[in-house]
Protein backbone atom coordinates (compact mmCIF):
# COMPACT_ATOMS: atom_id res chain seq x y z
CA UNK A 1 0.00 0.00 0.00
CA UNK A 2 1.15 3.26 -0.61
CA UNK A 3 2.73 5.11 2.49
CA UNK A 4 0.98 8.67 3.27
CA UNK A 5 3.27 9.29 6.30
CA UNK A 6 6.78 10.04 6.38
CA UNK A 7 8.53 10.15 9.98
CA UNK A 8 12.08 11.51 10.03
CA UNK A 9 12.15 11.51 6.24
CA UNK A 10 11.55 7.63 6.77
CA UNK A 11 8.34 5.69 5.66
CA UNK A 12 7.12 4.98 8.96
CA UNK A 13 3.40 5.27 10.88
CA UNK A 14 3.99 5.63 14.80
CA UNK A 15 6.35 7.08 17.07
CA UNK A 16 7.68 6.41 20.26
CA UNK A 17 5.64 6.41 23.64
CA UNK A 18 7.81 8.47 25.53
CA UNK A 19 7.66 11.31 22.68
CA UNK A 20 6.57 14.62 24.12
CA UNK A 21 4.08 15.22 21.98
CA UNK A 22 2.27 12.37 23.10
CA UNK A 23 3.46 12.98 26.75
CA UNK A 24 3.13 16.71 27.06
CA UNK A 25 1.28 18.72 23.86
CA UNK A 26 4.89 19.98 23.08
CA UNK A 27 5.01 20.23 19.50
CA UNK A 28 3.24 22.27 16.51
CA UNK A 29 1.09 21.53 13.50
CA UNK A 30 0.12 22.52 10.52
CA UNK A 31 -2.77 21.53 8.03
CA UNK A 32 -2.19 23.25 4.03
CA UNK A 33 -4.13 22.66 1.22
CA UNK A 34 -2.30 20.60 -1.26
CA UNK A 35 -3.09 21.53 -5.08
CA UNK A 36 -1.41 18.89 -7.36
CA UNK A 37 2.24 19.34 -5.88
CA UNK A 38 1.65 22.76 -4.86
CA UNK A 39 1.35 23.45 -0.82
CA UNK A 40 -0.95 27.13 -0.76
CA UNK A 41 0.40 29.63 1.24
CA UNK A 42 3.20 27.57 1.80
CA UNK A 43 6.22 29.84 3.40
CA UNK A 44 2.77 31.64 5.57
CA UNK A 45 2.75 28.38 7.16
CA UNK A 46 6.68 27.77 7.17
CA UNK A 47 6.66 31.25 9.12
CA UNK A 48 3.87 30.39 11.80
CA UNK A 49 5.43 26.80 12.45
CA UNK A 50 8.77 28.61 13.15
CA UNK A 51 7.42 31.28 15.07
CA UNK A 52 5.40 28.51 17.19
CA UNK A 53 8.70 26.56 17.03
CA UNK A 54 10.20 29.62 18.91
CA UNK A 55 7.82 30.08 21.35
CA UNK A 56 7.68 26.33 22.82
CA UNK A 57 11.42 25.92 22.74
CA UNK A 58 11.68 23.35 19.88
CA UNK A 59 14.84 23.77 18.16
CA UNK A 60 14.15 23.20 14.56
CA UNK A 61 17.03 22.44 12.06
CA UNK A 62 18.91 25.65 10.00
CA UNK A 63 17.44 23.21 6.73
CA UNK A 64 13.87 22.67 7.89
CA UNK A 65 12.80 24.15 5.05
CA UNK A 66 14.60 22.11 2.51
CA UNK A 67 13.76 18.80 5.07
CA UNK A 68 9.66 19.43 4.59
CA UNK A 69 10.17 19.87 0.98
CA UNK A 70 12.19 16.83 0.53
CA UNK A 71 9.76 15.34 2.70
CA UNK A 72 6.67 16.19 0.46
CA UNK A 73 8.29 15.22 -2.62
CA UNK A 74 9.45 12.03 -2.06
CA UNK A 75 5.10 11.29 -0.76
CA UNK A 76 4.00 12.65 -4.30
CA UNK A 77 7.14 10.95 -6.15
CA UNK A 78 5.67 7.46 -4.74
CA UNK A 79 1.90 8.88 -5.37
CA UNK A 80 2.45 9.30 -9.39
CA UNK A 81 5.32 5.95 -9.42
CA UNK A 82 1.73 4.07 -8.37
CA UNK A 83 -0.66 6.31 -9.80
CA UNK A 84 0.46 7.74 -12.83
CA UNK A 85 0.20 11.35 -13.94
CA UNK A 86 -0.65 14.33 -12.21
CA UNK A 87 -1.60 13.75 -8.23
CA UNK A 88 -5.11 15.14 -6.98
CA UNK A 89 -6.04 18.02 -4.31
CA UNK A 90 -4.92 16.99 -0.91
CA UNK A 91 -4.62 17.89 2.43
CA UNK A 92 -0.79 18.12 3.31
CA UNK A 93 -0.32 17.97 7.47
CA UNK A 94 3.16 19.02 9.12
CA UNK A 95 3.73 17.92 13.11
CA UNK A 96 6.70 18.61 14.87
CA UNK A 97 7.34 17.62 18.11
CA UNK A 98 10.07 18.50 20.62
CA UNK A 99 11.57 14.50 20.26
CA UNK A 100 11.34 11.73 22.61
CA UNK A 101 12.45 12.15 26.15
CA UNK A 102 12.39 10.70 29.56
CA UNK A 103 9.91 10.92 32.44
CA UNK A 104 9.37 15.07 33.41
CA UNK A 105 8.73 18.33 32.12
CA UNK A 106 12.48 19.16 31.82
CA UNK A 107 13.95 18.15 28.18
CA UNK A 108 17.48 17.36 27.03
CA UNK A 109 19.02 19.89 24.66
CA UNK A 110 20.53 16.76 22.79
CA UNK A 111 17.10 15.52 22.29
CA UNK A 112 16.26 15.37 18.44
CA UNK A 113 13.02 17.11 17.33
CA UNK A 114 10.40 14.35 15.54
CA UNK A 115 8.68 15.40 11.92
CA UNK A 116 5.89 13.77 10.69
CA UNK A 117 4.60 14.86 7.37
CA UNK A 118 1.21 13.13 6.23
CA UNK A 119 -1.08 13.09 2.93
CA UNK A 120 -4.65 12.58 3.16
CA UNK A 121 -7.47 12.90 0.56
CA UNK A 122 -9.17 16.28 0.48
CA UNK A 123 -12.72 16.59 2.07
CA UNK A 124 -15.71 16.52 -0.23
CA UNK A 125 -18.69 18.51 0.84
CA UNK A 126 -21.51 17.20 -0.62
CA UNK A 127 -24.07 19.91 0.93
CA UNK A 128 -21.74 22.64 -1.05
CA UNK A 129 -21.50 24.95 2.11
CA UNK A 130 -19.15 27.82 0.54
CA UNK A 131 -21.98 28.20 -1.62
CA UNK A 132 -25.26 27.72 0.66
CA UNK A 133 -23.95 28.32 4.10
CA UNK A 134 -23.86 26.62 6.97
CA UNK A 135 -25.70 26.85 10.62
CA UNK A 136 -23.39 27.75 13.65
CA UNK A 137 -23.96 27.20 17.42
CA UNK A 138 -22.17 28.79 20.86
CA UNK A 139 -20.24 26.50 22.23
CA UNK A 140 -20.23 26.52 26.36
CA UNK A 141 -16.50 25.43 26.32
CA UNK A 142 -14.12 28.57 26.74
CA UNK A 143 -10.62 29.01 25.60
CA UNK A 144 -8.19 29.60 28.41
CA UNK A 145 -6.34 33.32 28.27
CA UNK A 146 -3.04 32.32 27.38
CA UNK A 147 -1.25 34.91 25.78
CA UNK A 148 1.95 33.31 25.45
CA UNK A 149 0.21 30.52 23.23
CA UNK A 150 -1.59 32.40 21.17
CA UNK A 151 -1.67 32.19 17.66
CA UNK A 152 0.50 29.56 17.16
CA UNK A 153 -1.06 25.89 16.61
CA UNK A 154 0.25 24.09 19.20
CA UNK A 155 -0.86 20.39 19.54
CA UNK A 156 -3.24 20.96 22.87
CA UNK A 157 -6.29 21.26 21.10
CA UNK A 158 -8.73 19.75 24.09
CA UNK A 159 -10.29 23.12 24.34
CA UNK A 160 -11.43 22.62 20.80
CA UNK A 161 -12.10 18.86 21.14
CA UNK A 162 -14.76 19.07 24.08
CA UNK A 163 -16.17 22.27 22.31
CA UNK A 164 -16.93 19.78 19.19
CA UNK A 165 -18.23 17.18 21.21
CA UNK A 166 -21.14 19.18 22.58
CA UNK A 167 -23.27 18.75 19.62
CA UNK A 168 -23.69 15.70 17.56
CA UNK A 169 -26.76 17.44 15.30
CA UNK A 170 -25.24 17.46 11.36
CA UNK A 171 -27.14 20.21 10.35
CA UNK A 172 -24.77 22.49 12.62
CA UNK A 173 -21.38 22.38 10.70
CA UNK A 174 -19.36 24.78 13.13
CA UNK A 175 -19.54 26.02 16.81
CA UNK A 176 -18.23 29.46 18.21
CA UNK A 177 -15.57 29.38 21.22
CA UNK A 178 -15.25 32.34 23.73
CA UNK A 179 -12.58 33.10 26.07
CA UNK A 180 -13.03 32.45 29.83
CA UNK A 181 -13.94 36.85 29.52
CA UNK A 182 -17.08 35.84 26.96
CA UNK A 183 -15.38 37.55 24.27
CA UNK A 184 -15.80 35.85 20.74
CA UNK A 185 -12.13 33.90 19.77
CA UNK A 186 -12.87 31.91 17.14
CA UNK A 187 -14.70 28.78 15.61
CA UNK A 188 -13.39 24.99 17.00
CA UNK A 189 -11.84 24.27 13.57
CA UNK A 190 -11.69 28.08 11.83
CA UNK A 191 -11.74 31.82 12.17
CA UNK A 192 -14.42 34.21 12.24
CA UNK A 193 -15.84 37.17 10.57
CA UNK A 194 -18.79 39.08 10.08
CA UNK A 195 -19.19 43.00 8.67
CA UNK A 196 -21.66 45.40 9.58
CA UNK A 197 -22.12 48.46 8.00
CA UNK A 198 -19.26 47.72 5.06
CA UNK A 199 -16.98 47.33 7.40
CA UNK A 200 -15.26 44.08 8.08
CA UNK A 201 -14.87 42.97 12.07
CA UNK A 202 -12.67 39.62 13.74
CA UNK A 203 -11.82 39.44 17.38
CA UNK A 204 -8.68 40.08 18.21
CA UNK A 205 -5.89 36.75 18.89
CA UNK A 206 -3.30 38.26 21.36
CA UNK A 207 -5.02 36.62 24.43
CA UNK A 208 -5.91 32.96 22.65
CA UNK A 209 -7.10 31.36 19.66
CA UNK A 210 -5.29 30.45 16.50
CA UNK A 211 -4.10 33.25 13.71
CA UNK A 212 -4.90 31.81 10.69
CA UNK A 213 -3.29 31.82 7.40
CA UNK A 214 -6.44 32.11 5.49
CA UNK A 215 -7.70 34.60 8.06
CA UNK A 216 -4.38 36.86 8.14
CA UNK A 217 -4.96 36.69 4.23
CA UNK A 218 -8.85 37.69 4.08
CA UNK A 219 -7.43 40.90 6.62
CA UNK A 220 -4.98 42.19 3.89
CA UNK A 221 -7.45 42.23 1.04
CA UNK A 222 -9.82 43.79 3.09
CA UNK A 223 -6.65 46.55 3.53
CA UNK A 224 -6.36 46.18 -0.36
CA UNK A 225 -9.89 46.57 -1.08
CA UNK A 226 -10.49 49.57 1.12
CA UNK A 227 -12.71 48.10 3.38
CA UNK A 228 -12.75 49.29 7.35
CA UNK A 229 -10.62 46.18 9.27
CA UNK A 230 -11.53 46.27 12.52
CA UNK A 231 -10.11 43.52 15.05
CA UNK A 232 -11.10 43.81 18.85
CA UNK A 233 -12.89 41.95 21.93
CA UNK A 234 -16.38 41.10 21.04
CA UNK A 235 -19.39 39.81 22.81
CA UNK A 236 -21.20 37.39 21.24
CA UNK A 237 -24.49 39.98 21.02
CA UNK A 238 -22.64 41.86 18.07
CA UNK A 239 -23.58 39.00 15.54
CA UNK A 240 -27.48 39.52 16.03
CA UNK A 241 -26.85 43.30 14.09
CA UNK A 242 -24.57 42.07 11.78
CA UNK A 243 -25.17 42.26 7.58
CA UNK A 244 -22.35 38.98 7.06
CA UNK A 245 -20.82 36.49 8.87
CA UNK A 246 -18.50 33.80 7.70
CA UNK A 247 -15.84 31.36 8.92
CA UNK A 248 -12.39 30.29 7.32
CA UNK A 249 -9.58 28.01 7.49
CA UNK A 250 -6.77 26.72 4.93
CA UNK A 251 -9.20 23.69 3.98
CA UNK A 252 -12.76 24.91 3.55
CA UNK A 253 -11.65 28.34 2.34
CA UNK A 254 -14.89 31.01 3.18
CA UNK A 255 -18.01 29.01 4.57
CA UNK A 256 -20.57 31.88 4.94
CA UNK A 257 -22.88 31.86 7.67
CA UNK A 258 -26.54 32.14 7.55
CA UNK A 259 -27.63 30.95 11.06
CA UNK A 260 -26.90 31.05 14.56
CA UNK A 261 -27.39 29.07 17.97
CA UNK A 262 -26.65 32.07 20.43
CA UNK A 263 -27.60 32.83 23.47
CA UNK A 264 -31.38 32.55 25.27
CA UNK A 265 -32.46 30.53 21.53
CA UNK A 266 -31.65 33.38 19.53
CA UNK A 267 -31.36 32.55 15.84
CA UNK A 268 -30.02 35.43 14.03
CA UNK A 269 -29.88 34.63 10.32
CA UNK A 270 -27.91 36.11 7.85
CA UNK A 271 -27.40 36.25 3.84
CA UNK A 272 -24.71 35.36 1.45
CA UNK A 273 -23.58 38.84 1.10
CA UNK A 274 -21.14 41.12 -1.36
CA UNK A 275 -18.27 41.42 0.94
CA UNK A 276 -17.63 37.24 1.43
CA UNK A 277 -18.69 36.34 -2.23
CA UNK A 278 -15.94 38.91 -2.82
CA UNK A 279 -13.30 37.30 -0.78
CA UNK A 280 -14.54 34.04 -1.82
CA UNK A 281 -14.07 35.20 -5.59
CA UNK A 282 -10.67 36.12 -4.62
CA UNK A 283 -9.18 32.99 -2.85
CA UNK A 284 -10.63 31.80 -5.65
CA UNK A 285 -9.16 33.80 -8.58
CA UNK A 286 -5.70 33.40 -6.06
CA UNK A 287 -6.31 29.27 -6.36
CA UNK A 288 -6.60 29.07 -2.17
CA UNK A 289 -9.84 27.15 -2.99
Amino acid sequence: MMPTILINGLSESSLPVNDRGLAYGHGLFETIALNGSQPVAWQAHLARLKEGALRLVIPLPANIDQLLESDLAALLALQRSEKGGQVRRQVLKITITRGCGGRGYAVDDAVSINRVVQLSAFPEYPDHPAENGITVRLCQTALAIAPHLAGIKHLNRLEQVLARAEWHDASIREGLVLDTEGFLVEGTMSNLFWSQGGALYTPQLDRCGVKGIIRQRIINLAVQQGIDLHEGLFTPEVLVAADEVFVCNSIIGIWPVTEAVLYHDQLPVWPVGPITRMLQSQLSTEGIY
